[in-house]
């Protein structure tokens, strides 16, 4: 059984080794929600992997606002309950970035929520949560708004750690708690 260290570098190697990917600090990803409201987002997610990964679970979080009721808008970190219930040793980066992330937001569960407003919006009106969304969207996830927020972060030559955010002039949304 090799140790949690050599298990955090490789997932991290074979995340930033797959197609197609820019090094940096936190990872810029596209999820790819079809069909929802969460359609076209681009997103900086921010994963803090604890010494004791993969059998502990990683702590994520969405450095630009997002409107759901399992993550926190100010924060953005996302429901500890609901990456717990699904997590597993045998889980890697790729199925963060790949299937965890994309079904939660297929899926919002609205039953154990972080962000009360939007969970009680989609329980009291989907139409008036997906609008709310697509407006996050275009507001913070867009290509736009990643241009006009990050547009230093091109330039950035530097290789972090995978728990430390990169450019000094980039907030963060908040910080993320254990919640």
């Amino acid at each position: 059984m090799s140790s949690p260290r050599r298990r955090i570098e490789t997932d991290v190697m074979k995340y930033l080794l797959s197609p197609p990917c820019t090094l940096m600090s936190d990872y810029e990803v596209t999820l790819v929600n079809d069909n929802t409201p969460f359609e076209n987002g681009i997103w900086k997610i921010h994963v803090e992997l604890p010494d004791q990964y993969p059998y502990k679970s990683p702590s994520i979080g969405f450095v630009n606002r997002i409107y759901h009721p399992n993550i926190d808008e100010l924060s953005g970190s996302v429901c500890l309950d609901v990456i717990n219930q699904t997590w597993s040793p045998m889980f890697d980066m790729i199925n963060i970035f790949e299937v965890f992330l994309p079904q939660l937001l297929r899926y919002p569960n609205p039953a154990d929520p972080l962000n009360g407003e939007a969970a009680a919006l989609l329980m009291r009106d989907s139409k008036s949560y997906d609008a709310k969304v697509k407006e996050y969207v275009t507001k913070y996830a867009s290509k736009d708004a990643g241009d006009d927020a990050g547009a230093e972060s091109e330039d950035d030559d530097d290789m972090s750690s995978v728990a430390s955010f990169g450019d000094e002039d980039e907030e963060p949304a908040g910080q993320m708690d254990d919640v």
